[in-house]
């Protein structure tokens, strides 16, 4: 019997030392211990700005950290063989590997190419702001520190919609290139949000998919992850990953784990392209991270009672990865939304205990972020220890106080002492009665994360009146 636990094992101020996977190799076993199952690796490949870039402004996805290309042989992250050594140990600990796959755009070419494009309005996808010109864009990816190894295939412009950059004019606007439309089956917002940054690939272009298609099954066979993290998929029509996916998960023999990166509050979204896409991955519940970022910041005047409203994890927890915040949200980057310290320990406690979608635990809570002063999240690894622990059974919710909410676990007579009672508050402390288990009358009942002294007997009905303090989060569990 396992929980399926996430991590995002990286935050975006790592240092740039090219030590990252070295790092992996050494936490793995204590990963494992706290009940880490996946791990979602960065993206490995070559970077416009070679050893300083995360890894989004992808450049060579055939270059592992092996080739002396963007000024230097290794990555943010590593060498290729420090990578390859990272998933296999991860393996060996029982933790499977997820890689970061960017298949939106292609940034950092070697060459320029002139071409005629029109400009587009940044507001509206659709609309032409000028009629075309000549344009001088970097499109042309020749790969010459790499010599053609593993692939002799070369980018141009006519495998990319449009790009942001005109060199000879130095102007900064979205270029349309002639004979091309946006792809369709994406997000709706500007119009058509095909085009995010960089040189936007064309999807609808056959060398394009057969290429993708080659690459992946080679990234496949040489890193033999366990599973993706789909990246930007609102910009990429939606038939796509229903295809590419489709014809991986066939190479490889296996229906491995997908999740997708859909950034939108709006959970209707979220249902709408999982069914777009024969519900071929998994999402992160982004609407989620909103609900706990607007309850960290109201003061206490969230309606805790709403905490779950209108989330993936509400209307198909089946298909919906739970988090708190990630690498994008965190302080100083562009959708900077990072959930107030206070708050964080009881969102925790909601998306690692409850029955409800799989838990992604991100780097920066675990670890912290130096870069902003940000220490490790207050109690998290005692949470990670009673999700693997106590957190199994049938779940109540009893989300009905403005205030106060919460849930019970009856656990399971094959994982011993299992079960808990979780409470949380934005506001004062109280109590609330709740449900544990008929299994559990006569048992008593103590605060795991020690923030109540008192014990709770479990009457012969099975309930227990559980306490918190205000603006707190207590872990009630079986004492032996």
């Amino acid at each position: 019997m396992k929980n399926e636990t996430m991590m995002q094992y990286f935050e975006w101020y790592l240092p740039e030392d090219a030590a990252h996977w070295k790092r992996c190799i050494q936490q793995a076993k204590e990963l494992s211990e706290h009940g880490i199952t996946f791990l979602w690796l960065p993206p490995a490949y070559k970077g416009q700005a070679g050893i300083h870039d995360v890894g989004y402004g992808v450049y060579d996805t055939y270059d592992l950290g092996e080739f002396d290309q963007k000024g230097s042989v290794p990555t943010k992250y590593g060498t290729k063989e420090e990578y390859i050594a990272a998933v296999r140990t991860l393996q060996k600990e029982g933790i499977k590997v997820l890689a970061d796959i960017v298949l939106n755009h292609r940034m950092g070419a070697d060459q320029q190419e002139t071409v005629m494009a029109a400009k587009e309005n940044w507001g509206n996808r659709f609309q032409d702001i000028s009629g075309e010109q000549e344009v001088h864009v970097w499109t042309k990816f020749t790969f010459p520190g790499r010599k053609g190894i593993y692939s002799d295939f070369q980018w141009n412009w006519t495998h990319f919609d449009g790009t942001d950059w005109d060199e000879e004019r130095k102007e900064k606007a979205i270029f349309r290139f002639h004979g091309k439309e946006w792809d369709l089956g994406v997000d709706e917002e500007n119009g058509n949000y095909d085009y995010l940054m960089g040189d936007d690939l064309d999807m609808g272009n056959p060398q394009v998919s057969e290429e993708l298609e080659r690459w992946g099954k080679w990234y496949l066979d040489v890193t033999e992850v366990d599973g993706m993290r789909l990246d930007a998929v609102k910009h990429i029509d939606c038939q796509f990953f229903c295809q590419w996916l489709g014809r991986m998960r066939e190479y490889r023999k296996e229906n491995f784990f997908a999740v997708g990166e859909y950034w939108s509050p709006d959970h209707r979204r979220l249902l709408r392209y999982l069914n777009e896409t024969g519900k071929c991955m998994q999402l992160f519940d982004v609407p989620l991270h909103f609900r706990f970022h607007e309850a960290s910041c109201a003061g206490g005047n969230f309606d805790m009672r709403y905490l779950l409203h209108d989330t993936l994890t509400a209307a198909d927890s089946w298909h919906a990865v739970t988090f708190v915040d990630n690498h994008d949200t965190q302080p100083g980057q562009a959708l900077q939304s990072f959930v107030m310290d206070w708050f964080k320990p009881l969102a925790y406690g909601i998306i690692l205990l409850q029955e409800a979608g799989i838990p992604c635990v991100f780097y920066g809570d675990y670890y912290g972020i130096p870069h902003n002063g940000i220490g490790p999240v207050t109690g998290l690894q005692k949470l990670l220890k009673l999700r693997k622990s106590h957190a199994y059974g049938p779940q109540h919710s009893y989300y009905d106080h403005q205030d106060i909410v919460g849930f019970t676990r009856e656990g399971l007579e094959e994982q011993e002492n299992s079960g808990l009672a979780l409470l949380i508050s934005d506001g004062p402390g109280g109590s609330k009665k709740m449900y544990a288990g008929k299994r559990f009358a006569g048992r008593t009942f103590g605060d795991a994360m020690e923030h109540c002294s008192e014990k709770v007997c479990i009457d012969e009905e099975g309930y227990g009146n559980f306490r918190v303090e205000g603006g707190s989060i207590s872990v009630w569990i079986p004492l032996p």
